[in-house]
């Protein structure tokens, strides 16, 4: 059920004209400060000659957190064998209707709970906002606990069958994590961004609520779902400065978290953007404002064939294939809650670094330092802009 909701979210709004990757939403706060940030990728140019296999070589080397390596190839219109087109036919004949289905029928049904849990009572409204989150006693139970379930029966009918999860405690290779005190519960689940199945994972485990499309609340079906996860929404389209007051509904969230354990945790993805799982890019600072202590995830994808990363790829060949997969694995390693000290939480974005260096070690990631800007370049040229003149923008 929230995978439609993110793929509504991130593929019908989130990608540009031509159909590639944009980043996404529910990334941070602070994303979508500027305009420059709120445009779309650089659309392909049909005049301009196609990237040399020189060109695209060096490319890779400098924007290597967004390249993809699987057997499909760069963008995923590589050379497959017959063999691998023969699969792909099964599957697109059996095992996507199926899913398509099944996926449809568990959203629906997640949809009509909602709908029950909601009768008769009043969305809780505050600076804009409008959500269901704040509902208690059992209407809330059963919101959280089937919102639990079904994203789980949604991860399985997209075949991901198990789930390989580890609870890390740094210095204790037996791998339990402390347990914080109530007092110091995290307000903000802070994940590396890889895929929108990302968001129905976290939806699986804990069940946060997270930064959306003002859009998404007017979806059907989806629209409802993301009131009762509380969702923050924020308006892209919008010129105004409104940011300000966005960043802090989310800080507020958080706060409101971190002392109250019946409020849902958020969910941030301090990248801002997707990466194809190995790297970890410069964290926003806007998860770490409240000053509270927050819970590091780290989630990986391995694969044989097809690589769930949603980067450098259209939405619909990217939804395609994953279904066209028979199995799909994720990996993910929860670290212990992370307490800053009183120096980070004066400083922010000292707090980010210091999580996201963690992470990075204990993930056994690559930090890079590159952004959105380096994706738009790298992306631009793979739909047909030239090298020399995209480079010459980025210069600029």
């Amino acid at each position: 059920m929230v995978t439609v909701s993110a793929m509504a979210s991130e593929l019908n709004s989130l990608t540009g004209a031509n159909g590639t990757h944009e980043d996404t939403v529910s990334a941070s706060p602070e994303r979508g400060a500027t305009l420059k940030d709120e445009q779309p990728l650089l659309k392909s140019d049909p005049a301009s000659a196609s990237p040399t296999a020189e060109s695209i070589e060096e490319l890779e080397q400098k924007y290597a957190a967004y390249v993809r390596r699987d057997a499909y190839g760069t963008m995923g219109r590589g050379e497959i064998p017959a063999t691998e087109k023969v699969m792909l036919g099964i599957a697109a004949v059996t095992l996507v209707p199926i899913r398509l289905v099944f996926g449809m029928l568990i959203l629906v049904v997640y949809y009509l709970i909602c709908r029950i849990c909601t009768l008769f009572s009043a969305p809780h409204e505050e600076d804009g906002q409008e959500d269901y989150a704040h509902m208690g006693g059992w209407r809330r139970e059963v919101v959280v606990r089937c919102g639990r379930f079904c994203s789980r029966a949604m991860l399985f009918t997209f075949g991901f069958y198990w789930i390989k999860e580890t609870h890390r405690s740094i210095g204790n290779e037996d791998g339990c994590r402390d347990q914080a005190d109530e007092s110091e519960r995290p307000g903000a689940v802070v994940s590396n961004h890889i895929s929108y199945v990302d968001i129905l994972y976290h939806m699986s485990s804990s069940f946060p609520s997270f930064v959306a499309k003002r859009s998404v609340a007017k979806l059907p079906l989806v629209g409802l779902i993301s009131k009762c996860l509380g969702c923050v929404y924020v308006q892209r389209e919008s010129k105004s400065s409104d940011f300000k007051g966005v960043s802090g509904v989310v800080t507020e969230r958080i706060q409101e978290a971190h002392e109250n354990k019946l409020c849902p945790m958020m969910l941030l993805f301090p990248e801002g953007t997707t990466t194809n799982g190995d790297y970890l890019l410069p964290f926003k600072s806007g998860a770490f404002l409240a000053k509270v202590p927050v819970l590091p995830v780290i989630l990986r994808y391995p694969y044989c064939r097809f690589s769930p990363a949603w980067d450098s790829i259209s939405g619909v060949r990217h939804v395609f294939l994953l279904l066209c997969q028979f199995v799909n694995h994720i990996e993910v390693i929860w670290l212990p809650v992370y307490y800053p000290s009183e120096q980070e939480k004066e400083d922010p974005k000292l707090y980010a670094n210091n999580v996201r260096k963690l992470m990075a070690t204990e993930g056994n990631l690559t930090l890079s330092d590159i952004g959105l800007a380096e994706k738009r370049i790298y992306h631009a040229v793979l739909n047909g802009n030239s090298l020399p003149r995209v480079l010459h923008q980025k210069d600029d």
